[in-house]
């Protein structure tokens, strides 16, 4: 069969050509690691109504800053359409991620559209989104009626202080812990809680997290403070390493480490003692889990990212709208994933810029997700 090649708009991070072989899927791919293509995180819009301090800076996303036009974001039918591929192709598990995903209008019909997939094994896609629980309360019965199996929460902080400096927009702490207990009540779960620790900033927030979410049905995962982008002036200094956060909340809280649920798994799992829970922590800087890394990224736009730190993405989007064909459009994701050598956090420097090409940046969290 002949390769031919679609040369892409020269758009926000594309890289220029993607080499377009007819194939059909069969849910083994893997890239040139031999990992298999597991996860499909999908970022449903560049906006949220937060302005975290390591994620979305108010300094940079002001009220003269440029979010994408809603021509440029992919429908929720170029959306499953992609989605459905990426399952054809292995992935069993669709997060729904942002920006703050619960602000793309009528995301209910979303959520229904892909929770009618099916993976290569005829089971239903593990389907999940990450919020910032502003809107979860309101949203809770619908996201679960729509086919929603389970949330994640973002959460940096109890104290209320600590908490509206990192999201400076003056959103209280009360109001997330709302939306959680909201969603359990309907059945979403089980709830995984995210707090991103900063050094300096919100590090002495770790026991009373451990604290207040033990003996609850809440999954508490603390993430190492990463050098995602340019936006958020990320300083090695600031980052806590995973390692002392089990020290601290093993001196107080005894814990013996756990399986991880799956290969690829991006939490490390530690159980209490006594039969408490359990924490994660997500050790992406100080212990890189690049070897088992099985998760592909799709921009709001339509751009496909092999790694969260890449400095270039592949446009899906205009494969769609030019008209190709799903065996078209399966011979270029696989492509993709089989040429993938990524591995930023197993090379990573304190100098992180220096792992990008020439003046390249690495691309925002608040574009493709965390």
């Amino acid at each position: 069969m002949t390769e031919r090649i679609i040369l892409l708009k020269q758009e926000r991070g594309s890289k220029p050509a993607v080499p377009l072989v007819p194939e059909a899927p069969d849910g083994l791919l893997a890239d040139a690691l031999a990992r298999p293509l597991h996860d499909l995180r999908i970022s449903i819009t560049d906006r949220c109504n937060f302005r975290c301090v390591y994620c979305m800076p108010k300094e940079v996303f002001d009220k003269d800053y440029q979010y994408l036009p809603h021509s440029s974001l992919l429908t929720f039918e170029e959306i499953t359409r992609i989605a459905r591929l990426f399952v054809a192709h292995g992935v069993e598990k669709i997060r729904l991620t942002g920006g703050e995903p619960l602000l793309r209008k009528n995301v209910e019909k979303l959520i229904e559209m892909l929770a009618n997939l099916r993976t290569v094994t005829g089971k239903p896609l593990d389907l999940t989104l990450t919020t910032n629980g502003s809107l979860l309360a309101r949203k809770a019965q619908s996201l679960k009626d729509a086919g929603l199996q389970r949330v994640t929460v973002s959460l940096d902080s109890l104290d209320d202080a600590t908490f509206k400096r990192m999201n400076d927009v003056d959103f209280a702490v009360a109001d997330v812990l709302h939306g959680i207990d909201a969603a359990h009540s309907v059945g979403l779960g089980p709830i995984k809680v995210n707090m991103v620790v900063k050094g300096g900033m919100n590090d002495q927030e770790i026991l009373p997290m451990a604290r207040h979410f033990r003996n609850t049905p809440y999954i508490l995962r603390f993430i190492e403070y990463m050098d995602v982008g340019a936006s958020n002036g990320w300083n090695m200094k600031e980052v806590i390493p995973s390692a002392e956060v089990v020290r601290r909340i093993g001196a107080e809280m005894p814990l013996v480490q756990a399986d991880p649920n799956y290969t690829g798994e991006t939490a490390a799992r530690w159980r209490y003692a006594d039969g408490g829970g359990e924490i994660g922590v997500i050790s992406s800087v100080t212990q890189a889990f690049c070897s088992d890394c099985t998760r592909a990224r799709l921009s709001t736009e339509g751009k496909l990212y092999t790694c969260l730190f890449a400095t270039q993405g592949h446009d899906l989007r205009a494969l769609l709208r030019d008209g190709h064909s799903d065996n078209e459009l399966s011979g270029a994701i696989a492509g993709i994933w089989r040429a993938r050598g990524d591995r930023y956090s197993e090379l990573r420097t304190i100098n992180t810029d220096g792992l990008a090409h020439g003046s390249e940046r690495k691309v925002e969290m608040s574009y493709i997700g965390g």
